[in-house]
């Protein structure tokens, strides 16, 4: 009996969602409270980043640029991306080196001349720390275990006391040897090279969390013996505890340098701060002594994985290796063509400089050849995610300061930013301090406070990537825009002023094949509105240039990130649904001018049997005096009709006269996927069409589409 009351019940709850989901449900827009303003060319962006060195001409051909700014948007966001391959970038190939010799640190020439800077690229560095990070993987390896004595890890020298004013000890230098699974280790052997670490502690990670990408969810714990206070450079071995430990992780921490030279001699004073380490090995030792290393050694990426607090910008001309189908040893493409090919739409851009393996000399160089160019920028973004190449938020504020104070010598007006975080969508969390403070932004933000520069702070910036793994099952949809609203709220929480801007300088939904599906364009309107509901200044589209190798974790998946469909020589085939919706975003829902909008907020009350939202709706008040409400509706099976209501302290209105309607979904669009050959079909624009409505009139909302409403707003007769 009571099985049959149960399927009774879920009958009649079906039955019910079925009656609700074909009658006319209602969106409620709130007319009466403006919960942002902005104008469309410089909230709803885009971006450029690094391409294969073949591809870079193609792109920026005049043909491919009218096709890419048909989309519409608006100020470009102009990628760094040498920061995450471990990288130092020649923004001009041209520059000189700080030795004589012709190598060491490089600055490019501020000096503009008649030659246009086309193509520029990113540098190995003779000594990384890093195995692989971001996107390192394909291009280098770390210096700490490639079988070569001659090689050596070296920790950023603008980390050290002489340039940052404050004792090492409160910049320790690090280096993380990650195990892969747990294993006995109670020794450790360090060849040291210069300068070397007077005082550091060797630690072994115990908690439930991964030491590098759960930082708040364990601790380090330094052995028995791993305490060393006068270390003596060389080679030392060391008996770290009488009985093996079991562990995953095992760090050096670095709190005092010898300050002897390295290799490159005394002539730079860089040279000659920081650490150094040759060789490292790792395992047991027996009682008779005999030394049992578990490191694999190898100068490729077969070696034990080895990560670091930094890295000393140092290089050589040979380091240059382009390969012009990889982008990973690709172009960032050339300043001068960026700021006169077109891409930018004559906007201001927002141009970054490389910092975390960089110098302040080179960036300052940057700024004031862009400045003597005449080359209009917004703002001035510093790195390029400083969490993902794990940063602690002190180290990175010391640089942030440093190259502060080099960029406003150049403008005092310049308005920089960061940190360029990673596509997160919780707070990022880094090992505890000295009071406990595990979150990386605020650390970074109490930083500037404590040094009195908060002021250097002119916008707060971060990457949106809402979703991992190669299937973005449809469901993740409903996650829009409440991940984008809880994110901003966390970078509030973690003490972001209220009058500093935030900035989302690079996003996209990072769901492989799904990006170019109907559900990329569906997510695309509803992040890119929401992040403006929730209060920030603009948001930019990653990217203009149609590159999109397979996703690096997902080998069939060759739809990710673009608006257009490419051939085999880059040039541009087809629109991808996410073109469409960039178009209805820029030049629809917005009126496409440089004039404020008054964005407000409504509630819909069109739900699943889960609870989940099924339709978002964004009013926006145009400057032509129309009223433009974008509806999202996520489900994918079902259309829906909805009745459009606003609200004020005047009473209730609805849309009156002549409305247009442009709806974009499955009847337009849709995406057969086919490896390199993937393709839409149907592969059309929205359809526009004329209604005239009143107070009763009730909308249909299409199985997984998006609508725009665009028309003027009557007082309902019932409140007469």
């Amino acid at each position: 009996m009571e099985t049959l009351l149960k399927s009774f019940l879920a009958n009649v709850v079906l039955m019910l969602f079925v009656y609700l989901s074909a009658t006319a449900q209602v969106v409620r827009v709130d007319a009466e409270h403006v919960v942002n303003t902005f104008s469309p060319l410089y909230a709803l962006g885009s971006t450029v980043d690094r391409v294969p060195s073949n591809a870079t001409d193609v792109f920026f051909r005049p043909d491919q640029i009218k096709q890419v700014q048909s989309a519409g948007w608006g100020v470009i966001s102009y990628r760094q991306n040498t920061d995450l391959f471990v990288q130092a970038w020649h923004w001009n190939p041209k520059g000189t080196w700080s030795d004589p010799a012709g190598k060491g640190y490089f600055v490019g020439d501020a000096n503009p001349t008649s030659e246009m800077i086309r193509h520029s690229y990113g540098y190995s560095l003779r000594h990384r720390g890093f195995t692989r990070n971001g996107g390192s993987e394909f291009d280098g390896y770390s210096r700490l275990n490639d079988a070569d004595l001659n090689s050596y890890w070296k920790s950023n020298p603008y980390l050290s006391k002489r340039f940052t004013g404050e004792d090492d000890s409160l910049h320790p230098q690090w280096v993380v040897i990650s195990l892969g699974n747990k294993e006995e280790v109670n020794a450790i052997r360090i060849a040291w090279a210069e300068p070397f670490a007077r005082a550091y502690e060797v630690q072994y990670w115990i908690g439930s969390g991964d030491a590098m990408d759960e930082q708040d969810k364990g601790s380090w714990k330094t052995f028995s013996h791993g305490t060393v206070t006068s270390g003596s450079g060389g080679t030392a071995t060391i008996s770290l505890e009488s009985a093996p430990v079991s562990t995953k992780f095992v760090r050096i921490l670095m709190t005092q340098s010898s300050n002897t030279c390295d290799t490159h001699g005394p002539a730079d004073p860089r040279n000659c701060v920081g650490y150094a380490i040759r060789e490292l090995y790792l395992g047991t030792v027996s009682a008779t002594g005999e030394f049992n290393d578990l490191l694999q050694h190898s100068p490729d990426q077969k070696q034990t994985l080895t990560l670091c607090s930094s890295v000393d910008p140092w290089h050589e001309p040979s380091d240059l290796y382009v390969a012009p189908d990889r982008m990973e040893s690709g172009d960032q493409p050339g300043l001068d063509l960026f700021f006169t090919s077109g891409i930018t739409r004559n906007l201001p851009a927002i141009i970054p400089v490389a910092m975390l393996y960089s110098t302040p000399e080179d960036a300052a160089a940057q700024m004031s050849y862009i400045k003597k160019r005449g080359y209009p920028v917004l703002y001035v973004e510093m790195g390029e995610e400083p969490d993902g190449q794990y940063m602690q938020p002190e180290d990175y504020a010391a640089l942030y300061l440093q190259f502060a104070t080099a960029l406003h010598k150049v403008d005092p007006d310049f308005k920089l930013g960061g940190p360029v975080f990673e596509g997160v969508t919780e707070d990022i969390k880094v090992w505890p301090d000295a009071h406990g403070r595990t979150s990386w932004l605020g650390r970074f933000l109490d930083y500037l406070k404590a040094h009195g520069r908060i002021q250097d702070l002119a916008f707060m910036s971060f990457e949106h990537y809402p979703y991992d793994g190669c299937d973005t099952p449809w469901q993740n949809l409903y996650q829009e825009p409440e991940l984008i609203e809880h994110i901003m709220k966390v970078w509030r929480d973690d003490g972001v002023p209220v009058n500093i801007p935030l900035l989302d300088t690079e996003t996209n939904d990072h769901g492989g094949e799904a990006a170019v599906d109907i559900f990329g364009a569906l997510w695309l309107a509803d992040s890119f509105a929401g992040f403006l509901t929730a209060g920030g200044a603009s948001t930019h589209y990653y990217h203009d240039l149609s590159y999109s190798p397979p996703h690096p974790a997902c080998a069939n998946s060759w739809g990710t990130y673009h608006m257009f469909m490419v051939d085999d020589k880059y040039q541009i085939k087809t629109p991808t649904s996410q073109y469409f919706a960039a178009r209805l975003l820029t030049q629809e829902w917005a009126q496409p001018v440089d004039a404020q909008h008054r964005l407000f907020t409504a509630a819909s009350d069109v739900k699943d049997g889960e609870g989940h939202v099924l339709v978002t709706a964004y009013p926006l008040q145009r400057p032509d005096g129309q009223w433009s409400l974008m509806l999202i509706n996520k489900d994918h099976e079902r259309a829906h009709t909805v009745h459009i209501s606003f609200s004020s302290s005047q009473g209730e209105s609805s849309f009156s006269g002549a409305v247009t309607i442009l709806t974009f979904g499955k009847a337009q669009y849709q995406w057969h996927p086919n490896r390199k050959q993937g393709y839409a079909d149907p592969d059309n624009p929205p359809v526009t069409s004329t209604l005239n409505v009143d107070e009763n009139t009730s909308y249909e909302l299409p199985a997984a589409s998006l609508t725009v409403l665009r028309g003027k707003l009557q007082a309902n007769k019932t409140q007469h």
